[in-house]
């Protein structure tokens, strides 16, 4: 009842298929591990140009994956499902909204498709990130 009928599966399917029409390349990755998802934002300094993402109940909680998001100098548009201000009050700080590009939030599987045509639109406007979500980039020589 808070999240919608659609499954991940069609959520990334609709995803890939927008990505398509916008000629950017849409990857999907979901895990429950904090430690994964810190592992995965960090790999996609080197693989990707923005970051659409859902932290889930991590966005209240993880300052780990604030730090990740932040260091990773890239372009992070917050998704959620639901909107988080219609929710239980701890639901409303996000640890991750002051070094993302922008939320989107409360459209139900349609606020993934939104997060990735902002993401698009920020790149293709070479619009800058904001000065806190900028560290210096450091890449790893694996």
């Amino acid at each position: 009842s808070v999240y919608g009928r659609t499954t991940l599966d069609e959520i990334v399917a609709a995803a890939r298929t927008l990505g398509e029409q916008l000629g950017v390349r849409v990857e999907s990755f979901q895990s429950n591990a904090e430690g994964e998802l810190i592992d995965r934002i960090q790999e996609a300094v080197d693989e990707f140009d923005a970051i659409v993402f859902n932290p889930g109940a991590f966005t209240h909680t993880s300052v780990a994956i604030r730090d990740a998001v932040l260091s990773a100098n890239l372009p992070v548009v917050e998704v959620h499902l639901s909107n988080v201000h219609r929710r239980e009050p701890f639901r409303h700080h996000s640890y991750i909204a002051d070094v993302a590009v922008g939320q989107v939030i409360g459209f139900g599987a349609e606020s993934y498709l939104l997060g990735i045509r902002a993401a698009v639109s920020i790149l293709r406007n070479s619009k800058p990130i904001p000065p806190r979500a900028r560290p210096a980039r450091k890449r790893s020589t694996r």
